[in-house]
């Protein structure tokens, strides 16, 4: 059965973590925001620095669970979501989308100025929501898909994402074209590099406003924390570094 947009923010509004400018994110002064979405193993701690330092900056952040609310923990989600047996990038656009819709909704927010970013799975699924039109039923699994949650996304900021099969992002173009940002790691066993750099090449062919980095280091080479598997996983101090770098003048160049 396909949530509408309000069902699946509804759904997901309880496990959304919220930082502003101040202490507790409390202020109601309309600010920009970032929505921050997790890798397929869940929300890791790294994901709250990140919404952190945005908050550090001015901005509002809100880090959205997309697994506690599905009744997932951190094993399930390995064995669900990471095998690929549940939650495709597809499916999951849909929390992208009316987590976008409802967060626009708050006082507290300027709907004009908001940007999303995704590790992994996270990237996959807003890469996915930006090939998708939202005219029809049933797009991004949901009943009413609208693209109007998406009128004032200025920005992506995309680390190490997902681009294998079933990416839409290589058979599809983008019906949507915020500025894009990609964090690209050249020792990234789940989508090659080469297949990464020619579906962004792609893109930015077709009109797509992306600039990519290479970061020389492996997948989830930012998360310190994470459970890692020998050299196919490891952390690397001075990418996290630049990339926390590069999500600050992510930030700044569009959300102003």
């Amino acid at each position: 059965m396909l949530d509408t947009l309000a069902h699946r923010f509804s759904m997901l509004e309880p496990y959304i973590t919220a930082y502003g400018p101040d202490a507790y994110g409390t202020d109601d002064a309309p600010r920009p925001a970032v929505l921050l979405f997790h890798a397929c193993n869940g929300v890791r701690p790294h994901i709250h620095a990140y919404a952190r330092r945005a908050a550090g900056l001015g901005y509002r952040a809100y880090v959205v669970d997309s697994f506690t609310p599905r009744g997932w923990d951190h094993q399930a989600a390995l064995t669900l979501v990471c095998s690929g047996l549940a939650l495709h990038g597809y499916e999951r656009s849909g929390d992208v989308l009316a987590a976008l819709w409802g967060l626009a909704q708050r006082p507290e927010v300027d709907a004009s100025r908001l940007a999303v970013a995704g590790w992994s799975h996270g990237g996959w699924a807003i890469m996915d929501l930006m090939t998708e039109r939202l005219t029809r039923h049933g797009e991004a699994r949901l009943q009413d898909p609208t693209p109007e949650p998406l009128q004032g996304l200025r920005g992506a900021f995309l680390v190490y994402p997902y681009l294998g099969f079933p990416a839409r992002s290589n058979t599809h173009g983008w019906a949507h074209r915020p500025r894009t940002q990609v964090i690209l790691a050249r020792q990234d066993f789940l989508t090659q590099h080469s297949h990464a750099t020619h579906i962004l090449d792609h893109l930015r062919s077709e009109g797509v406003p992306i600039d990519y980095r290479v970061m020389e280091a492996t997948h989830c080479f930012d998360e310190d924390s994470a459970l890692h598997f020998g050299p196919l996983m490891a952390y690397d101090a001075a990418s996290h570094k630049q990339t926390e770098a590069a999500f600050n003048d992510f930030l700044h160049t569009t959300l102003g």
